[in-house]
């Protein structure tokens, strides 16, 4: 009889596209959303947390096909006998759902609805390096009114955020662009409703930040070579046809004024297009009249990405400073936000335009910034760690944990085999305890206990001498009364 053949054991990796994060990198984060929580809240904006499931329907961006029914998001179908269940999908971002629910909700919430929302999200999309399926979003948005106050207000608000989160000003820059004013110049171009060609102008516009002024002009027209020596079609317009787009993307001059007088000769006698610059003027005046001047927030046309996607006000905040590449070359950090106007989005579900705008903040690029300008430290401090000499005075050393944790201080007691004190100081040492915690039994009868400074003994193991090392003890002999005193005491000297 043939042996059972044994299951093999399942790989422990990580599915692709993904990853872990451990305690440090996750108390970060959550300390960073309750900031920002914090700013949100403060400019009067409620929290929603909505399903992180949503029909793909609602979702609306990426409808199953026959071929890939899960292209851009992770999908399923819901089992029906007939075959005939809803595809449900996990949520790509977190605007589609507050489009369902303002839908859904619209009669009992107040109108305008100002939201804030933080969470995950995922997207099935190829990944690359420090581009993951699952990453997650900061939002807030405003639902209800076409007023320019509430674009002023979300820059604004997402200025303040950035500083209270510790990007000082002058690292960034909240920058402002208008779909409204694009739409001009391609009606200045005369493309009229040509939808093919007005995409083609789009994609290339959408190039502005790679290739520049002279390869957005080239690719408009007859074509261009790539680095790589590859000949790229153009759109096939001419000279003159191009030229609105390129005064539009470097219409920007050294003050507000000049940069809106450069579009509205670039959008010619366009109406939307002059709509679009009214827009700008507004949210500039809202701006100058709350404080906001051009070092925290300006408009700028060479804001080209989401402008597809948004219907009016774009806007995008830029980290200014530099960093060096993994080839040890400069380069700015670049954006950490985007976000725009959007009024055709719940109008899927209910048939009325419903105007919108808001904001989205990539949490861990702006972790990554913070750590960049030493805001976050890449290692965190542990908790004090109370050794155990006697397991059976473990009541002794639980007693210990719970004056310090009373205290507000962070502490455990060690809790693996204490038969090897020199493997509780390397677990102290793998926590990055600032503090060792040491009782046996001579000091329990002496009624002291005694305090290791493991940050200052690290220090001092490095490069001091022999008397350096007498001078500057770390390690202290204390009253078993005086041990959160003392506790508190190192820990302040520490930071």
């Amino acid at each position: 009889m043939a042996k059972p053949k044994k299951q093999p054991r399942p790989k422990a990796i990580t599915p692709k596209g993904f990853r872990d994060y451990f305690g440090e990198e996750v108390t970060q984060r959550t300390e960073m959303l309750r900031t920002i929580a914090g700013v949100y809240h403060r400019y009067g904006f409620d929290a929603l947390e909505s399903s992180a499931v949503e029909t793909v329907e609602a979702l609306g961006k990426f409808l199953p096909d026959v071929d890939r029914p899960n292209e851009g998001v992770f999908a399923w179908q819901e089992f029906d006998e007939g075959g005939n269940g809803d595809w449900m999908a996990l949520r790509y971002d977190l605007t589609a759902p507050l489009a369902r629910v303002y839908a859904q909700h619209r009669n009992d919430l107040p109108t305008p609805y100002r939201r804030y929302a933080m969470g995950p999200v995922w997207r099935n999309e190829k990944p690359g390096p420090g581009r993951y399926r699952q990453f997650y979003q900061c939002d807030a948005d405003t639902v209800g009114t076409a007023s320019m106050a509430a674009d002023a207000e979300i820059c604004a608000m997402l200025s303040d955020t950035l500083e209270t989160v510790g990007i000082p000003r002058g690292d960034y820059l909240v920058r402002v662009n208008n779909r409204k004013v694009l739409n001009g110049v391609l009606e200045a171009m005369g493309l009229g409703e040509d939808v093919t060609a007005r995409d083609n102008v789009l994609r290339t516009i959408d190039k502005f930040d790679k290739v520049g002024e002279a390869g957005v002009r080239e690719l408009l027209t007859s074509g261009r070579l790539d680095a790589s020596g590859a000949f790229i079609d153009g759109v096939g317009l001419s000279d003159d046809q191009a030229e609105p787009v390129i005064a539009f993307l470097t219409s920007k001059a050294a003050d507000t004024a000049g940069t809106l007088a450069n579009l509205r000769a670039a959008v010619g006698n366009s109406k939307i297009g002059a709509d679009g610059i009214a827009e700008l003027e507004q949210i500039g005046a809202l701006l100058d009249a709350g404080g906001y001047g051009a070092d925290r927030i300006e408009i700028d046309p060479s804001v080209v990405r989401g402008l597809g996607y948004y219907t009016g006000p774009v806007y995008e905040a830029e980290l200014t400073f530099e960093i060096f590449d993994e080839k040890g070359r400069k380069r700015q950090f670049g954006s950490v936000s985007g976000g725009g106007r959007y009024d055709d989005l719940v109008k899927r579900f209910t048939g009325q335009e419903v105007p919108a705008t808001g904001i989205s903040i990539g949490v861990d690029r702006l972790l990554a910034a913070l750590r960049e300008k030493g805001r976050i430290a890449a290692q965190a401090t542990g908790p004090v760690v109370v050794t155990v000499m006697d397991r059976d005075r473990m009541a002794d050393y639980q007693a210990m944990v719970a004056e310090l944790r009373n205290a507000g201080i962070r502490a455990e007691v060690y809790l693996g085999n204490p038969k090897n004190f020199g493997n509780q100081l390397k677990y102290a040492d793998k926590r990055n305890s600032p503090i060792a915690v040491i009782e046996g039994g001579d000091e329990k009868a002496n009624g002291i206990v005694q305090i290791k400074d493991l940050i200052l003994g690290a220090k001092i193991a490095e490069s001091a001498t022999l008397e350096e090392w007498k001078e500057r003890p770390s390690q202290f002999e204390v009253p078993r009364g005086d041990l959160v005193a003392k506790v508190r005491e190192i820990l302040d000297s520490q930071d």
